[in-house]
């Protein structure tokens, strides 16, 4: 088995953990392929050269380095293992404790591929032009930047207006990324295995403006209306671009799903628990009764 290894170089452990699967992998029959950076900072392995050439990837870091992944993937229907080395996490799979383990039932195939739905974006200039696509497996942000100004969208589902929205700017976001910016700006909570796309308005200027869930095989259309100046698209919070004016953003469902590894015995609703303390303060956390 053949298992490419991309990590975030920000991480204090993250070479104690290199050598650890390292040591792990011949005893499983897997062979580790480490990202540049990451094999000059172990001193082993071969270098991962091929994203076509392996079973699996494994993620050291965030959900940032597991976004960045499943991006490198390009859809390809290979599993991403997510090693959580910080503080959240909602799409890893395991924390660094568990690395080791989770390496060995990565070999043995005791686990499941959870198809998460992706997004595929793009910039259409004003020939209806192709200028620029994206993937994305959280989301797709339009908004004016660092500056505090209102900007006004025009909204269109299947070429259909919805109306005009007069905000920060637009969320478009899969179930999986319902829990990250999207949730932050009001937007709701989707079980990541539930297909649709989310539109989340930012900090709207209109009360009647609301997030909208939308089926998944809808198209939506996003177009600046009368901006002279150009907009920023975030894909998944890590690489920005520009919407020249005249251009609109087109967004709908990627061709593949991302395939995120899970083991038995965890669900969505456990790590929200976890994660966002849905299961109420802890015990001697709890006010005292008078």
């Amino acid at each position: 088995m053949r298992v490419g290894v991309i990590g975030h170089k920000g991480y204090d452990e993250l070479p104690e953990i290199l050598r650890t699967l390292y040591r792990e992998a011949p005893g499983l029959g897997v062979e580790l392929l480490f990202e540049a950076e990451l094999q000059e900072l172990a001193q082993v392995g071969d270098r991962l050269e091929d994203l076509n050439s392996i079973d699996a990837l494994v993620t050291l870091g965030g959900d940032g380095t597991l976004l960045r992944g499943a991006r490198l993937l390009a859809g390809k229907p290979i599993p991403i293992l997510g090693v959580n080395l910080c503080r959240l996490g909602f799409l890893t799979t395991c924390g660094s404790e568990d690395a080791g383990e989770a390496l060995r039932r990565l070999a043995t195939g005791d686990y499941t591929a959870e198809a998460r739905m992706a997004l595929a974006a793009r910039a259409v200039d004003g020939a209806g032009s192709n200028r620029q696509e994206w993937l994305a497996l959280n989301d797709f942000v339009l908004h004016k930047g660092g500056f505090a100004r209102v900007v006004r969208l025009a909204v269109a589902i299947n070429g259909e207006p919805i109306g005009v929205y007069a905000a920060d700017g637009v969320i478009l976001s899969t179930p999986t990324g319902s829990t990250a910016y999207s949730l932050s700006a009001g937007g709701p909570v989707v079980v990541p295995t539930l297909e649709s796309i989310v539109l989340t308005p930012i900090s709207a200027h209109m009360l009647a403006v609301r997030p909208l869930v939308i089926p998944p095989d809808a198209e939506i259309s996003v177009e600046p209306i009368q901006n002279s100046e150009e907009l920023i698209v975030t894909v998944d919070g890590q690489v920005g671009t520009n919407l020249a004016s005249g251009e609109k953003l087109v967004v709908r469902r990627a061709p593949n799903p991302v395939l995120i590894v899970r083991f038995p015995g965890t669900s969505f609703f456990e790590r929200m628990r976890a994660k966002l303390g849905w299961g109420g303060l802890p015990e001697n956390d709890q006010p005292r009764q008078c």
